[in-house]
């Protein structure tokens, strides 16, 4: 069977929520979201809007969807079929969240936000303006958020990824990824929200290119098989590459603090085009923090890959 579920929404992991729907194994969905601030956040939004958001409305996940048939030691196969977008999204640094939140940059009020790009969307890409740069990413829609119901009781906050899945914010969870999830519960109850149009591995500044959609998925129960955590299928790795970037290691004894010389490089030669605040925001929605060695101790280096493909001309390194 195939359905259409509206966005009736929470926003908390809480295993005593009702369903709002009942499906089947086999069953196709078309699951309608809301951005992550559920309606706070506008395309005709300033940066002054981020200072009065309510929190408490925060990751507008819809559902909970009962799976018929699901049991504690089952898992969802959950196939993504489809995403559609509405024409926009946003992307903000919002004051006192975000990988740099508490650091001492040169100067800390440039980091600190508020900060609101909007960014106009086609059927391909993303589009906004950074400084006097045209920047047009790839859009590639995933959940951030998309989870079964935990197996304690409680209202949970979905800021953190858990053992459910959760707000994982991993990109490649977009079209032809095949996801599984553990079931807890009886019926699963799964959720979904916080829909995302692009996103650098890292979503340092603490969100992505955020956009209300209609996911469309394929989901299937697998009976016990006694997973314990998320596990997926990425089809479009390779496809998600650019074909040239400019890198920056960062080095340090602690994995942490090498992720922050990492995106603090970038941030420094993207800022002779933008403000840093600007060059934050694409670095959350465009560079890819990767681990590139833990072994050759003291230090490790997390480099920061920024594509060179998403400006209008060329960018120098000096």
């Amino acid at each position: 069977m195939q359905y259409t579920i509206h966005a009736i929404t929470h926003n908390k992991w809480d295993n005593s929520l009702a369903p709002i729907m009942t499906i089947s194994d086999g069953d196709v969905i078309t699951v309608e979201t809301k951005e992550a601030s559920d309606g706070q956040v506008t395309p005709s939004s300033t940066e002054k809007d981020l200072l009065k958001l309510d929190f408490s409305k925060i990751h507008p996940l819809t559902g909970p969807i009962e799976v018929k048939g699901a049991e504690p030691g089952d898992a969802l196969e959950i196939e993504f079929l489809e995403f559609k977008h509405k024409g926009w999204g946003w992307t903000g640094v919002i004051p006192g969240f975000g990988f740099l939140a508490d650091e001492q940059y040169t100067s800390p009020i440039d980091l600190q936000g508020p900060a609101l790009k909007i960014w106009k969307v086609d059927e391909k890409y993303a589009y906004a303006k950074f400084g006097d740069l045209n920047v047009k990413v790839p859009i590639y829609p995933f959940p951030g958020v998309i989870g079964t119901a935990l197996p304690y009781r409680g209202k949970l906050s979905t800021i953190p990824p858990r053992e459910n899945g959760g707000n994982m914010d991993i990109k490649h969870l977009t079209i032809g990824t095949k996801l599984y999830l553990p079931v807890f519960v009886k019926g699963a109850l799964l959720s979904i929200g916080d829909t995302h149009l692009a996103q650098g591995d890292g979503e340092v500044c603490g969100t992505a290119i955020e956009a209300p959609m209609e996911v469309t998925m394929k989901i299937k129960l697998i009976k016990n098989i006694g997973l314990t955590q998320p596990l997926f299928i990425a089809k479009k790795v390779k496809e998600m590459e650019y074909e040239e970037y400019i890198a920056y290691p960062g080095i340090d004894p602690n994995l942490w603090n090498a992720a922050k010389k990492a995106i603090k490089g970038i941030i420094s030669i993207l800022s002779k085009y933008m403000t840093p605040v600007e060059a934050y925001i694409l670095a959350s929605v465009a560079v890819n923090l990767r681990v590139s060695e833990v072994v050759d101790v003291p230090n490790w280096i997390v480099t920061a890959y920024l594509p060179k493909d998403i400006f209008d001309i060329s960018i120098d390194l000096f």
